[in-house]
């Protein structure tokens, strides 16, 4: 048998109280959060929270929902490489949110799983009823009330509905929640984690999973001087035609700029290409942080 769940996070604010959910039916979810935490960490616990709650069954094959790239992509891309760099990225900074990958790592050893990207807030009856609980957990985190915590997975025999209550009374990881330097160094990390979702070429050959990282109203300028926006990049990709290739970074400045936008500006050097200085602003709303304008120019010769 294949158990078919949602799995979201919601943060209010981003940074700000957080929760996460899973979903299986009204019979089978659980819910729980932080006082403070990040959309990302919401994902990423809520699809971990998952496999604990069906640990006690570890030959049925789960089929995971999820709204997010960025929790399929940690997950199922990037985290073997992660974990063989000694949990470090490509330039060598420590990856977020890692203390709690580490706990994914070990908790999908051995079990079956696959993730399908399914798109939020578009009446997606198992993805809804999780945001709903994910969202609730945040909500009642910001009030100061008891979090319905949901009856976990049931359906299996042994109940266990993955340790809400431990969840509940969990400090958010250490490296969300520890001082740093620089306010808005979280919230920029995240970005530059999306970021580095929006490069990926297998996820810039699919609208479908590109426009998740897209605000409505994106335009980037092209090293060319071109200018795509959404309705051109998804004019552009269902008729076969690519992207501006990608390539390797090297981060200049991360920083959030106010409290809506994000800025990173990196050096890229693509293949095919000169290398790039780019500037991408990553805007906050109700769906997390998502990309609102792009630039990229071909770098000056000294």
């Amino acid at each position: 048998m294949t158990i078919i769940a949602a799995a979201d996070g919601s943060a209010l604010g981003n940074p700000g109280p957080a929760g996460w959910a899973w979903y299986v039916d009204q019979d089978n979810w659980a819910a729980g959060g932080w006082d403070h935490g990040t959309n990302n960490m919401g994902e990423l616990q809520a699809v971990l929270e998952l496999f604990r709650a069906t640990e006690h069954l570890p030959d049925e094959e789960l089929k995971i929902l999820c709204d997010s790239q960025y929790a399929i992509n940690c997950i199922s891309k990037w985290m073997p490489g992660w974990k063989k760099k000694g949990w470090k990225k490509a330039d060598g900074k420590p990856v977020l949110n890692q203390d709690i990958l580490k706990e994914l790592d070990q908790a999908i050893s051995g079990r079956k799983y696959t993730f399908e990207w399914v798109k939020g807030h578009a009446g997606h009856e198992l993805n809804e009823a999780a945001d709903g609980h994910a969202r609730a957990a945040a909500t009642a985190h910001q009030q100061g009330t008891a979090v319905e915590a949901g009856p976990g997975y049931t359906a299996g025999g042994s109940a266990s509905s993955g340790s809400p209550a431990e969840t509940e009374a969990a400090p958010a990881p250490a490296e969300e929640t520890a001082a740093t330097p620089e306010p808005g160094m979280d919230i920029a990390a995240a970005a530059y984690e999306l970021e580095q979702g929006f490069l990926d070429p297998q996820i810039r050959a699919s609208f479908a999973e590109l426009n998740d990282f897209l605000h409505p109203g994106y335009q980037e300028v092209t090293r060319h001087g071109g200018l795509l926006d959404v309705a051109t990049v998804r004019s552009m990709l269902e008729s076969g035609a690519a992207l501006p290739s990608t390539g390797a970074v090297q981060v200049l400045a991360a920083r959030e700029v106010d409290a809506q936008m994000v800025l990173l500006a990196y050096r890229m050097k693509p293949a095919d290409s000169p290398v790039l200085v780019v500037s991408s602003w990553w805007q906050r709303t109700e769906r997390g942080l998502k990309l609102r304008f792009r630039q990229e120019t071909i770098e000056q010769a000294a």
